[in-house]
């Protein structure tokens, strides 16, 4: 019997000014994702992903403290709390993004992830901080990373996590493979004239190189006041082969659902050894400072 899993990612574009309270704000794009995450839910998802730090705008785009008030312990605040029990309410694992607070002036770029029975199983902090211009100040905001790289067991699949960023840099990916992930879910925030031209590029070669099936999530629209640019959507799922089979709009909020057929890791693998056929030995200079 095939293994099948059906997941969804949700795509969306801010809605409450950057001028607003960030009460208003954050409530304004947990309500939208509440309405996303039961229509996904209805159409069958058993795993949720949200998209980068998903309750407002992307705000690294300037640097100032203001934000850091948006922060939240992980998993004990209470947006975490309330996706816990939407989790157990409809049945689905979730992937939430979140500005995490652990300690006075210690914040990571997290993403927690729970079962459908509402259970915290742990949390993947964003390891690679950028800091280009213009727009994308995010060593002002955010600590690197100091989780590795760990896999969940939902019981019915592993899933990693890679946040944005990341995507450019095929270790983890590789250590995401290694550790036992089937299914790696990347939450972003980009824009077009930056990366577009690596989206379609870099996760498919991700997914081909270490046999497993990617969930890329980028959310939609231009975020004043800082108009850094287009986020261009295009969110998708691509298979083991590195092939996109299911992907959203450019510039309209969504949610994807796709089924996944696990059991093309298997087939994958069994032409491509990459794994078989790696030397580590010979890797000792990708280490060194």
């Amino acid at each position: 019997m095939a293994r099948i899993v059906r997941c969804s990612l949700i795509q969306a574009s801010n809605v409450e000014p950057a001028e607003s309270s960030l009460a208003a704000i954050k409530q304004a794009m947990i309500e939208k994702h509440v309405g996303m995450i039961r229509k996904a839910a209805a159409q069958g998802a058993q795993i949720i992903c949200l998209q980068e730090i998903f309750y407002g705008p992307y705000f690294c785009a300037e640097q100032t403290t203001r934000w850091y008030d948006t922060t939240e312990p992980v998993p004990h605040g209470p947006t975490i709390r309330l996706m816990q029990q939407l989790a157990a309410e409809l049945h689905v694992a979730l992937i939430v993004p979140v500005y995490e607070v652990e300690s006075e002036g210690v914040y990571y770029n997290t993403a927690a992830v729970l079962d459908s029975n509402g259970n915290y199983l742990g949390k993947y902090r964003k390891t690679h901080i950028p800091h280009v211009a213009p727009g994308f100040w995010e060593k002002f905001y955010f600590r690197p990373g100091n989780l590795g790289y760990p896999v969940f067991d939902l019981g019915f699949v592993k899933i990693g996590v890679y946040i944005c960023y990341d995507r450019h840099f095929p270790e983890g990916a590789r250590a995401l493979g290694l550790n036992g992930a089937e299914i790696v879910f990347n939450p972003s925030a980009t824009v077009a004239g930056l990366s577009e031209y690596l989206w379609k590029l870099e996760q498919p070669a991700h997914a081909a190189a270490n046999g497993y099936f990617v969930g890329a999530i980028n959310r939609v629209g231009t975020e004043a006041p800082w108009n850094i640019g287009e986020f261009y959507g295009q969110s998708y799922f691509c298979d083991p082969r590195g092939q996109i089979f299911a992907q959203a709009s450019r510039d309209q909020d969504e949610v994807l659902t796709a089924d996944l057929d696990l059991d093309q890791i298997a087939e994958v693998r069994k032409t491509w050894q990459f794994f078989r056929d790696r030397r580590p030995d010979m890797y000792g200079d990708l280490v060194k400072p």
